[in-house]
């Protein structure tokens, strides 16, 4: 099974994605910038294609255990990105709420300066299911597109 997320816009703090499983559409994304340079908690993991595993340690797996106990199985952690650990996919809104993890939302607003998505908890409870069984049997990868950067 494969997430494909396709970044269509970004400014000097966010970037907003398409989100598709197996190529069809399910969200938007949200995650940090893009940075030449590496800033830890401020810059979005490189594109490119990346195992998902899960992760059931640490305060997210406890708070998503607790808040989505009737779904919730792990956290979804995306593997061996160079430079980066811990990035997980997990609910928020806006560029405040992520340390370069993805964001999922239903509804996005790409207006510079503002770019939030909204709806999280919905996108979340909607995308996690789809997805969650892949991951744990290790089938779950996760390619990442830069389209908002030019060529």
């Amino acid at each position: 099974m494969k997430i494909t997320v396709t970044r269509f816009v970004s400014d000097n703090d966010s970037t907003i994605s398409l989100i598709m499983v197996d190529g069809v559409f399910v969200c938007f994304g949200l995650e940090d910038e893009y940075r030449a340079a590496k800033v830890a908690g401020e810059t979005r993991i490189p594109a490119g294609e990346y195992k998902v595993g899960v992760r059931n340690v640490g305060g997210f797996d406890a708070r998503y255990a607790t808040k989505f106990a009737d779904i919730h199985d792990g956290m979804l952690h995306i593997l061996d990105v160079p430079g980066f650990e811990y990035i997980l996919i997990h609910v928020g809104n806006t560029d405040e709420d992520t340390a370069g993890c993805l964001l999922v939302g239903e509804l996005a607003d790409p207006a510079p300066g503002k770019m939030m998505v909204g709806r999280s908890v919905a996108a979340y409870r909607t995308f996690y299911p789809m997805v969650i069984k892949a991951a744990r049997a290790g089938n779950l990868s996760i390619e990442i597109v830069d389209l908002d950067r030019g060529a």
